[in-house]
């Protein structure tokens, strides 16, 4: 129908090399992850082959040490692989973070032992992981979770139930944080547990509006034992290496909200251009036409703000505070956009010929995710006026 095809964003990428990786990422989204997204959506099937393949091409350890199989990207090339792969297909690329996310504790905190044995696996070797803070209780409040690790000679025994796991059941390899001491933030401790543990199994997966492809359930550990030997960092740092994680996930999730909201974008110039009413396409019309010039800003915007936050923290800088501002803003932006998207194409929007009702069912989510948005506004606050009094 279109007289106008959407056109590649142009990136401003630091190397050749990073050229070349985006490159291979859009050919892969082109030929491999958009083709069935809307059907396997539908679904509601987990395309595990697309990770073998992005594995296999080097995509699931990108902004690792290359010593252990992991690609040395800068985080601001890691994350414009991610809004391309959501560009294609949301799950995916929620995946990659959520797989990123759950190789920070081993990558940063593990001892150089421990490293050894499984970075080479988890960053190339085909193998799958899942992120455990969530629980039933303890949400927004991560520091009051309840999951227990007991001492039980050389290894610890964790009992409780964590919830809203991103590939829960499915994963090779679960970061979980537990309680090895008493109350608050200073009690929780990491560890690295396989996921084919003995005492590990998983509820059936959530049923949600939208990224049905992604599976998200509960995991129940009935006294997993777990060798000390996969700790990860010392006793009691296990909320503090939480947090560093997530800061660096939040500017996945943006990532993903901006790939996500150009595709809408994307969806609507191409639908704008070809559908004519009264006699011309109806993206002559004013009224639509700033509503495109507007999604395209807002876009750009988000764009520009999750590449700043990431170029903070490639050059070792404090980079919370721009996060947490990336996340908030590219989140509440895609929602907006994808809404703005159905309404361009109308009634057809709301059908699931288009894929933009899909896309506005899957933005909700990124608000939620990695900390809800006002827990982003919490942190931002903090940074600028200090802690609450209380």
């Amino acid at each position: 129908m279109a007289d106008r095809a959407p056109q590649p964003v142009e990136r401003q990428l630091p190397t050749e090399e990073a050229q070349d990786l985006i490159a291979l990422v859009r050919d892969i989204a082109q030929r491999e992850v958009a083709p069935n997204a809307a059907e396997e959506e539908e679904a509601g099937r987990f395309p595990r082959e697309l990770f073998t393949l992005l594995s296999e091409s080097g995509l699931l350890g990108l902004p690792y040490d290359s010593a252990y199989g992991g690609g040395d990207q800068p985080y601001e090339v890691y994350l414009q692989v991610l809004e391309e792969l959501a560009a294609a297909r949301l799950t995916v690329a929620l995946g990659v973070s959520v797989h990123s996310l759950a190789c920070h504790a081993l990558a940063g905190y593990g001892t150089k032992e421990l490293q050894a044995e499984h970075l080479p696996a988890m960053l190339g070797g085909g193998l799958l992981g899942a992120y455990c803070l969530s629980e039933p209780a303890s949400g927004s409040d991560a520091a009051s979770l309840g999951t227990k690790a007991v001492r039980d000679g050389d290894d610890w025994l964790i009992t409780g139930t964590k919830a809203w796991i991103t590939h829960g059941g499915i994963a090779d390899f679960y970061t979980v944080l537990a309680r090895s001491g008493g109350e608050g933030a200073r009690g929780i401790t990491a560890y690295l547990v396989p996921g084919d543990a003995p005492g590990l199994t998983a509820a059936p997966p959530e049923k949600k509006m939208g990224m049905k492809g992604s599976p998200t359930a509960q995991l129940h550990f009935d006294g997993v034992r777990v060798a000390d030997t996969r700790r990860l960092g010392e006793e009691g740092q296990g909320f503090a290496i939480a947090l560093s994680a997530l800061d660096s996930g939040r500017l996945g999730i943006a990532a993903c909200a901006v790939g996500v909201a150009q595709a809408a974008l994307n969806e609507a110039v191409e639908y704008a251009t070809g559908r004519r009413q009264f006699g011309r396409p109806i993206a002559d019309f004013q009224g639509l036409r700033f509503l495109l010039a507007d999604m395209a800003t807002r876009i750009e915007a988000g764009r520009s703000l999750y590449l700043a936050a990431a170029r903070l923290r490639d050059a070792g800088r404090p980079f919370s505070r721009q996060a947490a501002m990336a996340k908030l803003f590219c989140t509440d932006m895609v929602m907006q956009v994808t809404i703005d998207a159905v309404q361009v194409l109308g009634g057809y929007g709301y059908t699931t010929d288009f894929p933009v009702e899909r896309y506005m069912r899957e933005a909700k989510v990124l608000q939620i995710v990695e900390g809800t948005n006002q827990i982003q506004r919490l942190v931002i606050a903090r940074h600028l006026a200090g802690p609450e009094t209380r």
